[in-house]
Order: C-alpha cells, then sequence, then structure tokens
C-alpha cells in the first residue's frame, strides 16, 4: 500500500513538472529529465549554465544556489517567497497547484 501511494506521487510530481515547463514556454519532457531540467530552469531564469555545476558539485553553496533558482523560476509565475518555502518543504502539495491552477508564466 505504501508503495502505491509513493508512486502515485512520483507520477503526479512528473505531471506536474511536464504541465509546468508547457506553462514556461517548453517542451513538458524537458521538466523530467535530471539534471537537465535545472539547466532549462537556468535558461528561463536567465541565469548562466555554470550555475549548474555549483548546483551539482558544491555542497552548502548547492542549497543557496538552488533555493535562489527556485524561487526565482516560481516569481517567473507570480509566487513569492511563502510560495517558495511551500514548496521546498511541501513541493508534492505546490507543484500540482502551480500545475494545474491559473498561475500564469509571465516572462519579464
Amino acid at each position: 500500500m505504501v508503495g502505491l501511494i509513493y508512486l502515485l506521487i512520483v507520477v503526479l510530481m512528473l505531471v506536474s513538472m511536464w504541465k509546468i515547463f508547457e506553462k514556461a514556454g517548453r517542451q513538458g519532457w524537458e521538466g523530467i529529465i535530471p539534471i537537465y531540467n535545472i539547466y532549462v530552469m537556468l535558461q528561463i531564469i536567465n541565469r548562466p549554465w555554470w550555475w549548474l555545476l555549483i548546483i551539482i558539485f558544491v555542497p552548502i553553496a548547492n542549497l543557496v544556489f538552488s533555493i535562489i533558482m527556485l524561487h526565482e523560476f516560481l516569481a517567473k509565475f507570480g509566487k513569492g517567497v511563502g510560495f517558495t518555502i511551500a514548496t521546498i518543504f511541501f513541493g508534492f502539495i505546490t507543484l500540482p497547484m502551480l500545475a494545474f491552477g491559473d498561475a500564469t508564466f509571465k516572462n519579464e
């Protein structure tokens, strides 16, 4: 039973990421490919590609850069700091809200 719940959450997260990337004007599949999705998010928020190296390889700094990246990405959907904090701890709730809710992408 626990395995089934876990599988459902994983599928929900994959579908949510697909929809979020489509809302951002990208291909949906780009949101579900590990590491590449981070690279695409960096492109969306206009950050340099070398941030990816920091996020992957530099302990502690990767947490800071990941939070900044997430916040700037969510800001493109009109979400603030509170939503970013909620996403860090409860992404399985907030990402489907972003994907299936009325949030729209604003590339400003």
